[in-house]
């Protein structure tokens, strides 16, 4: 008797280690099938991603203008138009110097890492390995080609002139509808959806965009501080390509953690090169104290809640966007992370405390633009 209910047992326990395996199975087959067609789809998907990048930007100044009593349409077109003046100066006045100066920046780079091998080689360190040396010529291709591609990226948005004007204009023209419309969302997406997601969605939606918004505008304000203090920085010390430090400085911002790392070691190789080993570890001071400034005064009070994703999570989540998509993967990672993160936290809160179910014929409230 007791064989025959061990052997049920071990049947049962068999059979649910199946079904959690085909589950997860099914998992990974969706996943890759649903990143197989934002492959295909990425021609859309990118100036939709842009926009909403933009739009978290610019919404807080359309909801100042909104709450003064301006129409919708007439407060969005302001502000895109005015975004566009904006834009179209950055473009004259900071863009266009530091593609010129970019191949300069990148042959800087390669001499100072080359300058660093040579260091290396000699007392009292005496590294002469073949292995170290394969390695110090990789970081140089690598180098090279990442300065150039986030340049460009910088300039150009994408690969190609004609695909960055062409994801330039469908993401200002949806970036106006989302300023425009924003609101009105999450109301339609709530009668759209049925039963139980008619509040689930839209609440998701709502701390997704939160988040995003968060995320983008206090990378941006702390970018824009870091660029402008290691900037004066550098043309205090006398280094040169300071424009284009500073530019690399801003967007590296962006790419948490690692962004910084990579800014102030183009930094430093810069001012060795330049300069020389004073030099060089006085911009090594600057970076250090400034980024202390940024991670101890600056975020925690322009940041008024994090991503809530550790460290290791933003360092894994940058090398595999890298790995994947390049510059644009390392700048869309962390973003993504959060909003996944977001979505594990509400599941988390739903299975450990279930919420009442909504009254009838009372829709969920939230009304941010999306």
């Amino acid at each position: 008797m007791s064989d025959t209910l061990s052997s049920r047992k071990t049947a049962s326990a068999l059979r649910a280690s199946a079904r959690v395996c085909a589950e997860l199975l099914l998992v990974f087959v969706l996943t890759a099938v649903a990143l197989w067609l934002l492959g295909r789809m990425w021609s859309v998907i990118w100036p939709l991603v842009v926009a909403l990048l933009l739009t978290t930007l610019t919404w807080p100044l359309v909801a100042f203008l909104r709450r003064r009593g301006w129409p919708p349409a007439v407060a969005a077109s302001s502000v895109t138009v005015l975004f566009l003046v904006v834009a179209a100066g950055v473009v004259a006045l900071i863009a266009v110097p530091v593609a010129s100066q970019s191949g300069e920046l990148g042959d800087g780079v390669v001499k100072g890492i080359q300058q660093l091998r040579g260091w290396a080689a000699g007392p009292p360190l005496n590294i002469g390995d073949a292995q170290i040396t394969a390695a110090f010529d990789s970081a140089v291709d690598r180098v090279q080609h990442s300065v150039g591609t986030t340049v460009s990226t910088v300039v150009t948005g994408v690969s190609t002139v004609f695909n960055g004007l062409v994801t330039a204009v469908l993401a200002l023209f949806l970036m106006f509808f989302f300023l425009k419309d924003g609101p009105r969302f999450l109301p339609w997406l709530t009668r759209q959806l049925p039963g139980r997601l008619a509040t689930d969605v839209p609440v998701v939606a709502e701390r997704g965009w939160e988040t995003l918004g968060s995320f983008v505008r206090s990378q941006a304000f702390v970018g824009l501080l870091d660029a402008v203090f290691i900037g004066l920085g550098l043309w205090i010390v006398g280094v040169p390509l300071v424009l284009p430090l500073a530019v690399l400085t801003f967007v590296s911002a962006f790419v948490p953690i690692v962004g910084a790392l990579f800014a102030g070691l183009v930094a430093v190789l810069i001012a060795l090169v330049s300069n020389g080993l004073t030099d060089a570890l006085i911009v090594l001071v600057i970076i250090i104290v400034v980024q202390q400034l940024e991670g101890n005064v600056f975020q925690p009070m322009i940041q008024s809640r994090g991503l809530g994703l550790h460290a290791a999570v933003v360092l894994l989540a940058v090398t595999l966007g890298g790995s994947l998509a390049g510059v644009v993967g390392s700048l869309l990672a962390v973003p993504a992370a959060a909003l996944i993160g977001v979505v594990w936290r509400y599941l988390r809160e739903q299975l450990v405390e279930p919420t009442a179910e909504p009254e009838a014929g009372r829709a969920p409230t939230g009304a941010t633009p999306a």
